[in-house]
Parts: structure tokens; sequence; C-alpha cells
């Protein structure tokens, strides 16, 4: 597969998000102008379809949004700037770092920005903020990140699906996995808070449920964490076999450096759920992540005509490797488009049955998946840190099999 070594942007820098409105069309207009949104609602499609992209452009999850912008992009781009015969404008809402900022942006779009559909979010509590208003408003809306389980199924609502996964839907296919080859009792840390109590329940009870045991856990402070030396001391006299982990961004960084500073690397293997290694920390974390374990839905390395294509078409866009959160806003443009061409129309109840009737989205670069309970039923694979040439992948072990949400 062709790569290209680029500098990777690293998770950083805090502060909420402004909320800002921006318009990107193929056909031109503005928030606030002259122009009319919407597309046709009938069957018989050729307008215009208006599409608010909800993405961090400020704050800690900046990068993740810039990767989500381009995979949508990218979808575009190659299409022809259309969906089902309708010409796209696409709305962007600044999301923030959470529902403070991304609620009232997804309000915006609802009573300014004549948006017919919304794509993105990457915080789950403003996944969940959001839910009643989008149902109330019959605007449908594409999760193209935020991964509790609650957004699918305690919170569910005919309007917001997802192209993306759950926390604990990852965590179970390494848990299965390290029950599969008896690999002796597992310590399990995460960051305390919603997403990391969930990979956390997620891994110990398919870990379990396959026979494994549990050395012990940790839940550290989230986003304060830097030294991670006492924890890492809790784990060496555990007598744990292997350390099972959920890090993203500068916890990553800073967690898989001093794992192998610390000289774990070398006695206790180290897994986690993709996101350990994803992205913009993998270049940050050098060395010490190479021969790391992860299991996620997408890896650069999987071996599809379908991947091979977006991996060529996004370095030779942006000059650098595409990561699961393009990948998400990628599909998500997608279904999108198959339910709009479905439809025949913009309407919200149109597009939601639509959605549910794609059946397998065979065309991904993740490989083929399905939705089930509005959310991907898809594979996990497992990956490994490999260094080829200079640059850090996530090379593709093995496919671990279709996993649904838990």
């Amino acid at each position: 597969m062709l790569h290209h070594l680029s500098g990777r942007r690293l998770l950083g820098g805090l502060g909420a998000g402004v909320l800002t409105l921006a318009m990107t069309a193929c056909g031109g207009g503005s928030l606030g102008g002259e122009e009319e949104g919407g597309g046709a609602g009938g069957g018989e499609g050729g307008g215009t379809v208006r599409v608010g992209l909800v993405i961090p452009q400020a704050g800690v999850y900046t990068p993740l949004g810039e990767d989500m912008q381009q995979g949508w992009d990218l979808w575009l781009e190659q299409n022809g700037g259309e969906m089902g015969g309708f010409t796209v404008e696409t709305v962007t809402a600044d999301e923030g770092e959470g529902p403070d900022t991304g609620v009232p942006a997804v309000q915006r779009l609802l009573t300014e920005g004549d948006v017919d559909a919304m794509v993105g979010i990457v915080n789950s509590a403003t996944a969940l903020g959001v839910a009643e208003q989008v149902t109330e408003a019959q605007v449908p809306l594409i999760v193209a990140n935020a991964g509790a389980e609650a957004i699918t199924k305690d919170a569910a609502s005919p309007y917001v699906w997802r192209s993306s996964f759950t926390n604990a839907q990852i965590a179970a296919a390494m848990g299965e996995h390290l029950a599969a080859e008896g690999i002796g009792p597992v310590y399990v840390m995460a960051p305390d808070y919603a997403a990391g109590q969930e990979v956390v329940a997620g891994f110990t009870a398919a870990y379990t449920a396959g026979g494994g045991t549990i050395a012990g856990q940790a839940l550290t402070p989230f986003g304060t964490t830097q030294d991670f030396q006492p924890f890492l001391s809790g784990i060496q006299g555990s007598g744990a076999a292997a350390t099972f982990v959920f890090y993203a961004g500068g916890e990553a960084v800073s967690f898989v450096q001093q794992y192998a500073d610390f000289g774990l690397k070398d006695t206790t293997p180290l897994y986690g759920s993709g996101f350990l290694t994803e992205g913009s920390v993998l270049d940050a974390q050098g060395a010490a992540a190479v021969g790391v374990r992860t299991t996620l839905h997408y890896s650069t390395e999987i071996d599809n005509a379908a991947n091979t294509e977006f991996v060529q078409a996004y370095q030779e866009a942006y000059g650098e490797l595409p990561t699961t959160y393009a990948v998400q806003a990628y599909d998500a443009a997608n279904v999108l488009a198959r339910a709009l061409e479905e439809a025949g129309g913009t309407g919200g109840e149109a597009l939601s049955e639509a959605l549910g009737g794609l059946g397998e989205i065979d065309d991904s670069p993740r490989g083929p998946w399905s939705f089930t309970n509005q959310t991907p039923e898809q594979a996990v694979y497992l990956r490994e840190v490999a260094d080829e040439n200079g640059t850090l992948v996530n090379s593709v072990v093995e496919d671990l099999g279709v996993f649904p949400q838990p």
C-alpha cells in the first residue's frame, strides 16, 4: 500500500471552541443569504440537499475534526459534489469540546442553517444532548464518531444513526481474542469517564466470559494524569501477564512512552482499544509504540480494493495517511447518498426509513458492514504497530470477525 511520511497533528490544546457556521457548497450561497436551503421534497431528486457537518474546529478534538472534514470532502470530490442526484451544500458548525458548544451548534443548524440532514459529532455527550432536538425537527443525524452505547440503545431515536462504533464493541473484540489465546491474567486501565468506563466493562465482560481473569483494574483521572508511574507500579506488582488499556490523544502518547520507559513493554505485552495508537498519536509515540496490539474497525493496511483506492486518494489529496475518523465521515457521506437516492427526496422521515433499508454497505474502506440497531455491525481487526521504512502503521494481524453493538 502506498505510504507517505508526513507530520501528523497531535491532540492538544484546551479551551471551548467558539461557535461558527460556514458554508461550502457546489452551488454557492452563504448562511443567512438570500438563497433558500433544502432540496426538493418529492421523489424526483435533482435539487439541493443541505447537510450540516458538526465537527470540532477548536479545542482538544480539533485534529479529529480535521480528519472528519477531509474524509467528507474527499467523498464529495470523488462524486462530483452530488448525493443521490442532489447537489450538496455543506454547512459546517463547530462542535468545540463538548455539549456546552456542540448542542448550541446543532441548534443553530436546525433553526438558521435550514439543513436536511447532519453528519459528525465527536463527543458522546453532545450526541446524547441533541437527540431530542433532531427527533423533534425530523432531521436525520449520522454520528460519525461518538461511541457511547446509549446513542443507539437506551437513548435511541429513529433519526439518530451512527457510522462509527461503540466503545464496548471494540473492547469486546479484544476481550474475546485474548481469552481465546489463553494469555493469562490481564490488568485493565482507562481514564475515569464514560467512554473509559464502557471500554473497561466491555473488555472485562468479554474476557471473563471466555474464561479469562482480571489481575487488577485502575481508572485514572481523566485529562489530568501526566505521571502514570504509580499505576505502572500497580501493574508490575499484580502478576498480570498482559495489560489492556483505553487512552487517546495526549494521554495515549504519555502512557505508551512511560510504559516502555518503565520496562513493562519487555515483560508484559500491551494491548488496547485502537485509539491508543490511532492517527496523530502514533508518530508522537515513536519507537515505544512498535509492537503494541490494538483492536479497531479500520486500518490503512486492510487489504481490499476500496481501501487501497481510498488510502491512495487520501494521501494524494492531503499528504498524510487517513485515520478511522476520516473513514467514518467518508462512510457517513456514502450512506447518506444511498439514502437520498432511495428516498428520492430530502424529507427526514423518508431518509430515516431509507437508511434502515440500505442493507450491506459493500464498498467501504473498512470492509463490508451494515446497520444493526442503527449502528454498524462490522469487522474488527487485530492490529500491531509496525515500522515500515520509517513510517509507523497499524498493520493488520487478523480479522477477528464481525461484531454488533454488545
